[in-house]
């Protein structure tokens, strides 16, 4: 683990928010398993690897184009909302460490915000049912970008919004994905890796993480 001291350069925050803030990594993945058993193939680690991170109409078609399905990438999609809707209610919480995390980040007045791959009305929802959606100074979704991460475009646009360089920018991401355009940004990179993606590839990142309640990360931030 890259045990990087403080910072006093880092103005602001950018959370990614699937399997990094919520836990809803494990629920895609049995909304995954779901949508493969009704046409008799079997979700694997592999084509999870290789959706997370994506926006949802490429992680669909990710999953289309693995198992040769015949369905469209909005067949998908709604049969996705339809198994989803019924998880979050009963399933949905914040991964560990997460509100303590913000809490300390308020005591200093450094702006936060999300910067995800979801689509906006689910961000609402989950941020809604988990209670922290008036804590961010703004979102960035699906919606607000052309090209999804890899990508460096999210973070490059959360870095111009905030008003800031990149390089003063502290990004938090669950996936390989999403680190590699927190890195191609130029941005101070932090890797959380969650169980689904312990066996991502987080070279060239600042810091690994070993949740959100790692002491390091409140060093790289001067919380402690």
């Amino acid at each position: 683990m890259n045990q990087s001291g403080g910072t006093s350069t880092i103005v602001a925050v950018a959370f990614d928010l699937d399997g990094l803030m919520v836990n809803t990594e494990e629920l895609y993945t049995e909304v995954g398993g779901v949508l493969l058993a009704r046409r008799g193939k079997q979700v694997t680690r592999e084509l999870l690897d290789n959706m997370m991170g994506r926006q949802s109409s490429a992680a669909l078609q990710v999953m289309i184009d693995w198992h040769h399905l015949d369905d469209s990438v909005e067949q998908l999609q709604q049969e996705t909302d339809e198994i989803f809707s019924g998880l979050l209610e009963e399933r949905l919480a914040p991964m560990p460490g997460l509100l303590p995390l913000l809490d300390k980040i308020e005591k200093r007045d450094i702006p936060k915000a999300v910067t995800t791959s979801s689509r906006r009305y689910f961000v609402d929802r989950v941020l809604e049912l988990v209670g922290i959606a008036d804590r961010f100074q703004f979102f960035l979704t699906a919606e607000d970008i052309v090209n999804g991460k890899p990508s460096p475009e999210i973070y490059q646009k959360a870095a111009q919004q905030f008003e800031i360089e990149p390089a003063v920018l502290l990004v938090l991401e669950d996936s390989e994905i999403g680190c590699r355009a927190a890195m191609s940004a130029g941005a101070y990179t932090v890797a959380v890796p969650g169980i689904h993606s312990q066996n991502h590839n987080f070279s060239g990142v600042q810091l690994v993480a070993t949740s959100l309640a790692d002491p390091a990360i409140d060093r790289a931030l001067n919380l402690s």
